[in-house]
């Protein structure tokens, strides 16, 4: 079992959820002022794609042209996922709300979570499902029928 994380680190990645469904109202609204779900995908994406190259040129880390060259096409599959997101957000979170949008994307990424953790695929750790893992699960799919329901 790894050391226990610093405090901050724990608190990352609650405040990254926490904007997730921020970030899906935002980007709806953008997808209806400009009329379009990929549109407002794009602009979501080239105002990302602006900060994080003035981060990284004020950082000097760019990557090498060779280092760029050696990647295959899982390493650049990740931009893919991410528009995926974002058009899906834009189009589906004002469409169904914003709690059963994040209850949904909450148990995706959780049954996704435990596939990668059990196989050790895409870099992560090897940590195999269990019977508490699968219960976790479907009390959060428990969860997603609730807020359908209400």
């Amino acid at each position: 079992m790894p050391a226990p994380a610093a405090w901050w680190l724990l608190c990352l990645p609650l405040i990254a959820g926490a904007f997730l469904p921020l970030q899906a109202g935002i980007n709806g609204q953008l997808a209806k002022s400009v009329s379009s779900v990929l549109a407002a995908a794009l602009i979501s994406f080239a105002v990302g794609t602006v900060a994080l190259l003035t981060l990284v040129a004020l950082q000097r880390e760019m990557p090498s042209f060779s280092a760029l060259k050696g990647l295959t096409w899982w390493h650049w599959s990740g931009g893919l996922l991410g528009a995926f997101f974002i058009t899906v957000a834009a189009f589906a979170g004002p469409r169904i709300g914003a709690m059963l949008f994040m209850a949904l994307v909450l148990a995706g990424q959780l049954a996704m979570a435990m596939t990668l953790d059990h196989f050790g695929w895409a870099g992560f750790r090897e940590a195999p499902a269990s019977l508490g893992k699968i219960a976790g699960l479907l009390l959060i799919l428990g969860g997603v029928w609730m807020i359908r329901r209400s």
